[in-house]
């Protein structure tokens, strides 16, 4: 495979829904942090249908403290991964990377993923479950039922990868391109993304990241609703590896 182009641009993507609380600080720290480390970026916040003040805190910001700062509202019908859809199909970046609105994710990772990025790596999967990586104040319940799911992604797939159902990955933008199309709708989606990119053949590292619960409002992830959608999602890629004839590889 020939090298890989310079980067030029690192798109933020943010799905914000009753994310007023959060907003402010979460995007001034990535701003902040990916500023000092001289990455040309835009932040892409989706307001997926919000009924506080997401929508105004952000135009706020945007006049006020981040010029970098792209939000953008989902008008269609709402959901985690239509969300974030939304926001890879308006962000400009020849790569990206999935943050939460909630502050969860370390600017300081979102770095170090950009800088594997350039160094040739096609995708960066971070992780909170290896050598290195540090979680805060991780709800039990969510814990043991996080663990178990990624087993059972590991094994089926094969794959030395243990937090597959993580947000916060990184791709280029030909990575996402080659994805598509996207079925998941809802959080799947996390899951959907990185098992295609590496069904499909492209290049991934995975780092250990640092994790830690929000300091405001509500997770949106409902654990009941989603055991359904990401055994579908997962069942469909398996299908997509064993039985595609690799129809869908990425060209060499």
């Amino acid at each position: 495979m020939p090298p890989l182009p310079p980067l030029q641009l690192y798109s933020v993507i943010i799905p914000a829904r009753d994310e007023e609380e959060s907003l402010p600080e979460t995007l001034a720290a990535i701003h902040s942090r990916l500023t000092e480390a001289g990455i040309p970026h835009e932040i892409v916040v989706v307001d997926d249908g919000s009924k506080d003040r997401t929508w105004q805190v952000l135009q706020e910001l945007k006049a006020t403290r981040i010029p970098t700062l792209a939000p953008i509202q989902n008008t269609g019908l709402h959901g985690f991964g239509r969300a974030i859809i939304h926001g890879l199909n308006n962000s400009r970046g020849d790569a990206v990377v999935i943050m939460m609105a909630d502050a969860s994710d370390s600017p300081d990772d979102a770095v170090v993923y950009w800088k594997l990025l350039s160094d040739g790596k096609e995708c960066v999967f971070g992780s909170r479950f290896i050598k290195g990586s540090k979680v805060v104040d991780y709800p039990r319940i969510k814990l043991l039922v996080n663990r178990f799911a990624n087993l059972f992604i590991k094994s089926l797939f094969a794959i030395p990868l243990n937090d597959t159902t993580n947000a916060f990955k990184a791709y280029r933008r030909t990575v996402i391109d080659g994805c598509r199309p996207f079925l998941s709708p809802h959080f799947n989606l996390t899951v959907e993304l990185p098992l295609k990119a590496i069904v499909r053949g492209y290049s991934w590292v995975v780092t250990p990241i640092r994790w830690q619960n929000r300091k405001y409002g509500v997770a949106k992830l409902k654990i009941k609703e989603m055991g359904s959608r990401y055994f579908f999602i997962c069942m469909y890629v398996w299908l997509e590896k064993y039985f595609s004839r690799g129809d869908y590889h990425r060209d060499s």
